[in-house]
């Protein structure tokens, strides 16, 4: 079971997995100074595991470009001609 899916587009960016292990172990911390240690062990092992899938493991797919919209070959709309382009009513482009 995959508590962190690294191929998820919220961790692309460096920052945000510093910032997640950061929180992690710095509650961990916060925790041992409290005089709570099974707090700041269970934070610990999240930050331990956040690394490890973030850093350690992380290896970013590369984004699937989605496909262009194809148009309907019924389609009997003409395409849109900025009018410089336009022929005027004697063939001649102006």
């Amino acid at each position: 079971m995959q508590l962190i899916d690294p191929n998820h587009p919220a961790y692309r960016r460096l920052w945000v997995r510093i910032a997640i292990v950061a929180v992690c172990f710095g509650w961990a911390t916060v925790e041992i100074i409290g005089g709570d240690p099974f707090w700041a062990v269970i934070s610990a092992g999240a930050g331990a595991y956040a690394y490890y899938m973030l850093f350690w493991s992380f290896n970013p797919q590369p984004e699937v470009a989605e496909p262009a919209a194809v148009p309907d070959a019924d389609d009997d709309e003409e395409p849109a001609v900025p009018a410089a382009d336009k022929p005027s009513k004697d063939g001649q482009v102006d």
